[in-house]
């Protein structure tokens, strides 16, 4: 919440509290920062001059403060003092830390569905401690909810009214403020709980989208929109929609309770908060590199971003370097063969100097082919009888 230095004008205390700051000016009055002997700190408001001269407004005043007390939630900011009897009348509740709703929407933009159900839920229920004693606020809009690092809280009780009074403080002067007010708040009718959920249901639209589901412009205008035309409810995202429209109905009847909508808003933010809604595209999942070739390559693309040795590695069989194998390679599962010829290998190998079963260039030997063994033992044994004959047949000769 912004604050502003003391005029020259303003108190400098009020009651047992020293004021600090400005948090802002209403139709009713100014409110203050102060704090008490303890160090506590309140918001504090101090009637305007003209209207603490109206005895009128001076006992609806003193009503307004009765019931104020009797409202014990966690989503309201707390009622500590008061004086009804002073010059200027003026009465302080706790002191909230953060910004409003309007505030965090008009710089931010609009909240996501998760947080725009969790906000309404938490409202509602505030709402139904409200209703539970006797009062309407009235005025529900987003400069009235404070968003706290404890959860939303609902502030500015100055024009709460007690259930089934009128909403005319003077003939032809509705009390609120034009686009959250409901259409029997324009007629001058009967004031109800659904009073305040047609306004809540205004105010979880506008953190939605941004901006007001009646739209812009003058005071006639906007209250001629409220009670004629439907809202405008497009940006709402789709798991909230029917349930805002439900709350903006003209028939106050036709409006869910507080309750409802607590428990259904509290449906909503679970399943957005867990992605499982309709009401948004589901969070982005990993991408994968899709391309032409055959499938079981994924271990390839591994090995080529560094899966370092020692780690398991399937290597696909290297590509041909001038026509097809006859025969996959041989050897140790994740070595390259090296560059070869096209053509079958032979059982033996001959020139290089390499000796029989090694690899060209001393490499480290293959597995032993025990039926080439067995052919290449043959052969020896058959050449060495030759041999042995051949010396013995020389020397038989030379004898």
């Amino acid at each position: 919440m912004a604050m502003m230095r003391l005029r020259r004008e303003d108190p400098r205390v009020v009651g047992s509290f020293r004021l600090h700051r400005r948090l802002g000016a209403g139709g009713m009055g100014v409110v203050y920062l102060g704090s008490d002997r303890r160090g506590q700190r309140v918001a504090l408001k101090v009637i305007r001059p003209d209207l603490a001269e109206d005895q009128e407004f001076r006992s609806r005043f003193a009503r307004e403060v009765s019931a104020a007390r009797r409202i014990r939630g966690g989503c309201t900011a707390r009622l500590v003092a008061a004086d009804l009897e002073a010059e200027r009348p003026w009465f302080a509740t706790q002191y909230v830390p953060g910004p409003s709703l309007h505030d965090k929407v008009a710089e931010e933009g609009p909240l996501r569905a998760a947080d725009v159900a969790a906000v309404g839920a938490a409202l509602s229920e505030g709402l139904v401690a409200v209703h539970e004693a006797g009062v309407v606020h009235r005025d529900l809009k987003p400069s009235n909810i404070l968003l706290s690092p404890k959860g939303p809280r609902i502030i500015d009780f100055g024009i709460a009214w007690a259930t089934g009074a009128s909403t005319l403080t003077h003939v032809g002067t509705a009390v609120g403020s034009p686009g959250f007010l409901a259409p029997e708040q324009v007629r001058g009718a009967v004031v109800t709980p659904a009073t305040d959920v047609f306004a809540l249901g205004a105010t979880l639209a506008y953190a939605a989208m941004g901006d007001s589901p009646f739209g812009h412009g003058s005071s006639e205008v906007m209250l001629y929109r409220v009670v004629h035309e439907e809202p405008q409810l497009l940006g709402v995202p789709d798991a909230l929609a029917p349930l805002v429209q439900a709350c903006l109905a003209k028939d106050p009847e036709e409006r869910p309770s507080t309750l409802q909508l607590s428990m259904r808003l509290k449906e909503i933010a679970a399943r957005e908060a867990q992605g499982l809604s309709d009401g948004r595209p589901p969070a982005p999942r990993p991408v994968r590199v899709v391309d032409d070739r055959p499938t079981g390559r994924l271990d390839e693309r591994y090995t080529e971003r560094g899966g370092g040795p020692g780690r398991p590695q399937r290597t696909p069989p290297p590509r041909p370097a001038s026509g097809p194998r006859t025969a996959p390679p041989r050897g140790p599962a994740g070595r390259d063969p090296g560059p070869r010829g096209a053509g079958p290998r032979t059982p033996s190998r001959t020139g290089g100097g390499g000796r029989p079963g090694s690899r060209p260039g001393g490499g480290p030997l293959r597995p032993a082919n025990p039926r080439l063994l067995r052919q290449r033992l043959f052969v020896f044994v058959v050449v060495t009888l030759i041999v042995l004959l051949g010396i013995a047949a020389a020397q038989g000769l030379s004898g």
